[in-house]
């Protein structure tokens, strides 16, 4: 029966070619807009570890002075090096790093690199298990090197195909400011979007090269890049940003399960309470402790003006179903003779009406099809724009097949009502007119 309405679908399709030409540019174009904007919009809203992501908070606490104070304003985004500390030390999660992003000379042993900066992570060492960061050679450090300021680097991938040619570069030595380190560890592909774990260094910005104990930068005074907020006399002297007043590092915490946050939510309450109680918080103590998720969405991560276009291409993606329900009323009218024929001959308002329906999927595939192309000519488009995340507009599989359910499900659904109209003529008067 499926194939028998197909044949009719296609025949009609055939004999009323116009019509049908108009409708699938209309479908088309409205999808293409549709599935571009809605794209961009799934990649930059995307959750960049999927599976991990639900487990791993960011503490926030306000260590600043009164200057700009008035109830219910958030704490600090960052936390100052006592704080940061004293929270790593206590070890409270199942894994917690604390970090912050650099810039580091980089001077290749090969005469023919020339010497350059490179983006650096200065980090503790659970950020590689937390993050599930995989390793295509060697490993990460351990708590051993963080504490004795070793002078051990993981590098990226792209950076060891540059100075490496790929090859395991494990146990050779990389010079950055003036200094040896030893290469340990070599990333996998690895590039969660958006970088969520220090969103001052760019959300959508390239990542680091290079991965360095935290303790170890500070040591050689290693330049660091990104937020800086100080209050009262913190000044900005980086290089004594331990004594500082200021907010500058980002920290981030395992929590396996609803007990484990609850119970750190408790200890981070009672922190800030004895803080503020030995007067090194001016601040009445407010905390907040939030998922990869609520974090992306409190910093509002995706750009405003991207949901504004998702929801005016769905707006033009209606508009476009309304010019597709005259066409097809004014094609299935055209079809009443017929209709009312196959009425006459016992067939049943149902079966026309599925029939009809089915006419108007083969238009949404069709549509979707050209659409899928207009959708592909827009994201390329769209990544030639200067943005941070234009880079990462691609079609994925999930996309992909969600550009033909859409165009299919939404003519369809065009196609209700002058399928509705077509089934209900009476087939007397329609036998009458001819």
């Amino acid at each position: 029966m499926l194939t028998y309405y197909l044949d009719l679908a296609f025949r009609s399709l055939k004999r009323s070619r116009m019509l049908t030409l108009l409708m699938v540019l209309a479908i088309a174009l409205g999808i293409g807009a549709c599935m571009t904007t809605l794209t961009v919009l799934h990649v930059l809203s995307g959750d960049p570890l999927p599976g991990r992501s639900g487990s791993l908070y960011y503490p926030q606490l306000d260590p600043r002075d009164m200057e700009g104070y008035a109830p219910g304003v958030e704490p600090a985004d960052q936390l100052s090096w006592t704080d940061g500390m004293n929270l790593l030390r206590a070890r409270r999660g199942t894994l917690q790093a604390l970090m912050t992003g650099g810039m580091v000379p980089l001077q290749p042993a090969q005469t023919n690199i020339d010497p350059f900066h490179a983006d650096a992570r200065y980090t503790t060492a659970d950020f590689f298990p937390m993050f599930g960061v995989p390793f295509q050679y060697g490993s990460g450090w351990g708590a051993a090197e963080d504490d004795s300021r070793a002078r051990v680097v993981v590098i990226s991938s792209e950076l060891n195909n540059k100075l490496f040619g790929g090859q395991n570069s494990v146990g050779k030595t990389l010079r950055l400011q003036e200094a040896d380190f030893r290469i340990i560890g070599v990333l996998g592909n690895w590039r969660p979007d958006p970088h969520f774990y220090d969103l001052y260094m760019g959300a959508y910005a390239s990542y680091e090269e290079v991965y360095l104990p935290l303790s170890t930068s500070r040591d050689l005074h290693m330049q660091h890049d990104g937020s800086l907020d100080c209050w009262g006399d913190g000044g900005g002297d980086r290089d004594k940003l331990e004594q500082s007043t200021c907010v500058w590092l980002q920290f981030w915490v395992q929590l396996d399960n609803p007990a484990a946050v609850a119970s750190y939510k408790s200890f981070l309450q009672h922190y800030a309470e004895d803080q503020h109680a030995s007067g090194r918080f001016a601040r009445p103590a407010v905390i907040r402790l939030r998922n990869v998720q609520q974090w992306l969405d409190f910093k509002q991560v995706v750009p405003s003006d991207t949901r504004l276009q998702a929801w005016l291409a769905l707006g033009f993606l209606v508009v476009c179903l309304i010019n597709t329900v005259g066409l097809m009323l004014a094609k299935f009218m055209r079809r009443a003779g017929e209709l009312g024929v196959r009425r006459a001959l016992g067939a049943s308002r149902r079966a026309l009406f599925g029939q009809l329906l089915l006419e108007s999927g083969v238009v949404g595939f069709v549509g979707g099809v050209l659409g899928l192309l207009l959708a592909f000519l827009g994201l390329w488009l769209v990544r030639q724009q200067p943005s941070d995340y234009a880079k990462l507009a691609h079609m994925d599989s999930v996309m992909l097949l969600a550009t033909f359910v859409i165009a299919i499900v939404a003519t369809m659904l065009a196609g209700l009502l002058p399928a509705w109209r077509a089934c209900h003529v009476a087939p007397a008067l329609q036998l009458k007119a001819q």
